[in-house]
């Protein structure tokens, strides 16, 4: 069945499905962002603890990134009076949320019974995360195939995302500390903004299981686990979109999360950090609802260079910034700007592998495919927590208990890991991209042209 003539507004489903991810980025920034910063400064955990954890996570979320494409297949299987991915999207929301309060209890142990808590804890987290992120990102390719549809129901999503995340990264220092206050305890202070967010999460959930509404039908085809690795292998444009755009979060994950550090040990006032993060939020959100506009004067390929001229720029201003306020704001305006192109075109490009997939498959996996979104992000998130890691120890932070214990030779250390890596790595991203993904805007369309007659085909 067509999606245009598929009755009701469009905005029933960009709104519905967009609105979905504001709590879910609220949710995921407060754990992918923090919760090392929690462990490192509030709980206070020795050297260590933070060399054992920085193992724990790397290994934990990669893990959990190859599991992605097998949940894929499980949702892609599912039938129910409902669909197969609202029942999976509730399911995972609220596990999501439980898992969530917990990583931030502080048990009261350490050393090894600590971790293996952790572990456990981590782990719970991190399924649950999985379950309800491959079927909300699942249902995107089917709720139309309109590739103009598709950036718009995009844009905004992407900007609900954003203004979750920084929702938190701007309010995460004011709000734990006013609750820290006011509760007699930062670790208290930690939880109990913890469940704020997590309660925002299961609320902006319920619109997208309400409202959000499939369009695109398509003949159920059951895929076999032992086929996944099928799927996926032989969709040749989605396996170069998912390497270079994990070689580019790891980058961005790697910068992001040395932020708050950035500020509490280098530019010496952990306060600015509230400041430039809600300029930078702002910045990104600009840059997401002027896509269409740009996109309307540019190729999606052209995009992508100049989003990655922005975001080597900015890097390199950071890296040479000093302590000049306007210059490091000057660079994350370039940076976020930047990457907020290339986030949109990432969903795009994963998402415009369905239709490739089923045009050379003969099947359609909108779950299998679009799996490999969640897996750039969380195997990222476990490289660039590798990177953090790394930053911490080199730089010397890990040891220091002010700024001022922390060197020149440990400040040089610190920001050639927060900004000279991920710039090489934004390039290297680049290059696999412009040689290797073909799927253009006139690709696409040859692709839907044959689909739909194949489906207006006598069977």
């Amino acid at each position: 069945m067509s999606d245009e003539a598929s009755p009701g507004s469009p905005w029933r489903n960009r709104l519905g499905f967009g609105l979905g991810t504001l709590g879910r980025d609220m949710t995921g920034a407060l754990v992918s962002m923090y919760l090392m910063y929690y462990l490192t400064e509030v709980v206070d955990v020795d050297e260590g603890t933070v060399v054992a954890v920085t193992i724990i996570l790397v290994a934990m979320r990669i893990f959990d990134a190859v599991n992605d494409p097998v949940m894929g297949v499980i949702v892609d299987n599912t039938r129910t009076r409902w669909g197969k991915f609202k029942p999976w999207m509730a399911i995972g929301a609220v596990l999501w949320a439980g898992t969530t309060v917990l990583m931030f209890v502080d048990s009261g142990l350490r050393g090894a019974a600590f971790l293996v808590v952790f572990t456990l804890v981590y782990l719970a987290w991190e399924l649950s995360y999985t379950i309800n992120d491959i079927s909300y990102w699942g249902m995107l390719p089917s709720l139309t195939r309109s590739q103009r549809e598709r950036e718009r129901i995009g844009v905004v999503s992407r900007i609900c995302a954003n203004v979750g995340l920084f929702a938190v990264v701007v309010g995460v220092v004011p709000a734990t500390t006013a609750l820290g206050d006011w509760l007699g305890d930062a670790r208290q202070g930690w939880l109990v903004f913890a469940a704020i967010v997590v309660v925002a999460m299961l609320a902006f959930q319920l619109l997208t299981l309400a409202f959000a509404q499939q369009r695109v039908e398509v003949v159920p085809d059951h895929t076999p686990l032992r086929d996944l690795a099928r799927v996926i292998t032989r969709n040749d444009q989605l396996l170069w979109v998912t390497l270079a755009m994990l070689i580019f979060m790891a980058g961005y994950i790697t910068t992001t999360s040395l932020g708050i550090y950035y500020f509490t040990y280098v530019y010496r006032d952990v306060a600015m950090y509230s400041v430039f993060a809600a300029v930078l939020g702002v910045t990104q959100i600009t840059g997401l609802a002027v896509f269409p506009a740009v996109s309307k004067r540019l190729s999606r390929r052209r995009i992508h260079g100049l989003a990655t001229l922005l975001c080597v720029a900015g890097l390199g201003i950071f890296l040479l910034a000093g302590r000049s306020m306007v210059v490091i704001g000057l660079a994350g305006v370039l940076l976020f700007v930047g990457q907020a192109f290339i986030q949109l075109l990432l969903l795009m490009f994963v998402a415009d592998c369905v239709e490739y997939g089923e045009w050379k498959l003969g099947r359609r996996n909108e779950s299998v495919t679009v799996s490999l979104q969640p897996f750039i992000y969380k195997a990222s998130n476990g490289i660039g927590t590798a990177f953090v890691g790394l930053a911490l120890l080199w730089s010397g932070i890990s040891r220091a208990a002010s700024p001022d214990d922390l060197t020149a030779s440990g400040i040089t250390a610190f920001k050639l890991v927060m900004m000279a890596v991920p710039m090489a790595l934004v390039v290297v991203s680049w290059w696999i991209l412009h040689r290797k993904y073909r799927i253009d805007e006139g690709q696409y369309a040859r692709i839907v042209a044959e689909l739909q007659e194949r489906e207006a085909a006598p069977r």
